[in-house]
């Protein structure tokens, strides 16, 4: 795999640039696995949901059965409670005041299960399917980057293949193949910004969750506004080093996670950021201000995990274009490349579930 270990690489010199991109490589090692979304295709016979697949499949490990990205998580289930302040903006029945089941997912930015939690760094991604009572569903994967740093596919594409390695050492066939990378891709600052200051910490319950595409929340008129989502939780957060981190053990997220839900619930609150005329809705790269309108749309509560293999978020593909009425996707070009990147890496671990006996017999609920 790439060199995903927490420890922040020492810086190299000469020459310089290339000592401060070693530094945050970390990160940017993980990022490949960290968006399960960022397929898609350019053209026929170019750039396939299948070959990013592949590309995704050639960074360590043995995915077999298993996502290609965020290929190590955690189950769980609760509900969506929701405050009824959304409704004013849209017509999607869960956000009418009320509670919904939601099946949901914790996981880190690794292509290998067998990962320990430390090899992820600080990317993590939650996942959520809210059922409405008339079956309308709404399918979101958000992570705890505030921005994604590449804006279009073929960016994405090549980012991947930076993070390829040799299977049989673990080490990347290119080493410099991200340093390069990141020099050409000026758009990247703000990430990188993240990426040098974010926290690293010891918990999925201390992390905010964003959704980083823009979608339209239409209401009854008709009327369309941008929006972004997030979820933001209510447990402080408090940081590790990499070295605290890897002590923990291999799985000490999903263990911390379950010790907490047995002393009771975990909520984040979940709010929708609108754009104002002039804000970027095609460029995932680029943040809103934080002084546009917000709305509290309600608070995610988690009630109890389950591992993976038997829980029920195993066989959920969760593609962010499965929306109710009342939300629409943009033409964001990573966002509506989810869709079928999901649909290609879902048939491709279904069918693999067979060749792995610990999933062959889990809950098989095809979603």
């Amino acid at each position: 795999m790439t060199d995903i270990s927490p420890e922040p690489a020492p810086p190299r010199r000469p020459p310089a640039l290339y000592g401060r991109l070693a530094a945050i490589g970390v990160v940017l090692g993980a990022l490949g696995a960290s968006f399960a979304y960022a397929g898609g295709w350019l053209s026929p016979g170019r750039l396939t949901p299948g070959r990013i697949v592949d590309a995704l499949g050639e960074r360590g490990g043995d995915p077999t059965g298993h996502r290609r990205n965020h290929a190590k998580g955690i189950c769980f289930t609760g509900s969506f409670e929701a405050s009824g302040e959304g409704a004013r903006y849209s017509t999607a029945p869960m956000l009418a005041a009320g509670r919904y089941p939601v099946v949901g997912r914790l996981a880190i930015a690794t292509g290998d299960p067998a990962a320990p939690d430390a090899s992820g760094g600080r990317v993590r991604s939650m996942a959520l399917r809210i059922i409405a009572p008339d079956g309308q569903e709404w399918r979101t994967g958000m992570n705890n980057l505030p921005v994604f740093p590449v804006a279009t596919l073929e960016a994405f594409y090549e980012l991947t293949l930076a993070g390829r390695v040799d299977k049989a050492t673990g080490r990347p066939l290119d080493p410099q193949a991200t340093p390069r990378f990141v020099s050409a891709h000026p758009e990247m600052q703000p990430f990188l910004a993240w990426a040098r200051s974010a926290p690293w910490t010891p918990s999925y319950a201390e992390e905010d969750y964003h959704g980083l595409n823009a979608f339209y929340f239409v209401d009854a008129a008709g009327t369309r506004r941008a929006v972004r989502w997030s979820v933001l939780g209510t447990v402080p957060p408090e940081p590790r080093t990499p070295a605290e981190l890897q002590a923990m053990g291999p799985d000490f997220l999903s263990r911390d996670l379950e010790a907490r839900l047995r002393q009771g619930m975990l909520r984040w609150r979940m709010v929708a950021r609108f754009a104002a005329p002039g804000d970027p809705v095609e460029d995932s790269t680029r943040a809103w201000p934080e002084d546009r309108e917000q709305v509290t749309l309600g608070t995610l509560v988690v009630e109890q995990a389950e591992e993976e293999a038997s829980g029920p978020c195993r066989d959920v593909n969760y593609d962010p274009l499965v929306l109710p009425a009342g939300i629409e996707p943009s033409r964001d070009p990573i966002l509506l490349a989810r869709s079928p990147a999901y649909a290609a890496s879902y048939l491709r671990r279904q069918a693999e579930l067979g060749q792995v006996p610990a999933l062959a017999h889990g809950p098989g609920a095809g979603r």
